[in-house]
């Protein structure tokens, strides 16, 4: 069995009962909690995919805006996610700020993070959570999102508002309509991740058990590029037309 959970704990038992009887499961692209309730784990590093669009941020707004201090929002995904987690709290690491490591589930906070809000990874909530960030704080200069459809969402408000010209946008997924937007300036850099990889080891997985008995096991890093349309000095990234032809989903 390969699952993607979206309850990385409610899911625990029904997983138990599949193992007792000799099923191999598999999680892709989230762990569940704990992450040995599965056999393994094909997927993102999360917290890497952070750190690299946090790094780039950071460069990025020092040189469009030298000397300014960093007013960050957070659109986040839900709390307790590790993934919403993790990608927040390695944000936090690369752009230099005070930050949980890697296992936490517990999103960090700093003083540059002038608005923290849940997207749950909605374009239309996205939105929202932007439009309420910019009420309490309308001097945002840099935007993390937990995906990209939170990105266009988080666009979508800074336009309205008349700021979409003087704000950094980051995310994570790298999936086609993400590349596309990082290609038209709404999304200055995402960290692209490889969802088709991460199923297609798992598929390969289950056919060797099937054929030899023997299982997988553990983590399995499936990789993680930084996407950006400009790139910035001390921090490596491909371009627009090399995430194009790694994206996933409808182009």
């Amino acid at each position: 069995i390969l699952i993607t959970p979206s309850d990385s704990k409610a899911i625990i038992p029904a997983i138990k009962k599949a193992r007792d009887k000799g099923v191999m499961v598999i999680a892709l692209d989230s762990p569940t909690d704990p992450a040995d309730a599965t056999d393994a784990l094909f997927a993102t590093d999360n917290y890497k995919a952070g750190v690299l669009i946090g790094l780039y941020a950071k460069a990025a707004l020092a040189a469009t805006l030298p000397g300014k201090p960093a007013k960050i929002v957070t659109l986040d995904l839900f709390p307790g996610h590790p993934v919403g987690a993790q990608r927040h709290n390695g944000f936090l690491k690369g752009f230099g700020l005070p930050a949980p490591d890697a296992k936490s589930n517990e999103l960090g906070k700093d003083a540059a993070v002038v608005c923290m809000a849940d997207s749950f990874g909605d374009r239309a909530k996205g939105q929202t959570a932007m439009e309420n960030c910019l009420q309490k704080a309308p001097e945002v200069n840099v935007v993390y999102t937990i995906n990209e459809p939170a990105a266009a969402g988080a666009y979508n408000a800074l336009k309205k508002a008349g700021k979409d010209k003087g704000v950094i946008i980051v995310s994570v997924d790298g999936g086609c309509a993400g590349i596309k937007d990082v290609g038209a300036g709404v999304i200055a850099a995402t960290s692209q991740q490889y969802p088709l990889k991460m199923a297609a080891m798992g598929v390969d997985a289950g056919v060797e058990y099937a054929k030899s008995g023997k299982k997988v096991s553990g983590y399995t890093d499936t990789g993680v590029t930084l996407i950006a349309a400009k790139p910035v000095a001390g921090v490596d990234s491909k371009d627009v037309k090399s995430g194009t032809d790694l994206c996933w989903g409808a182009k």
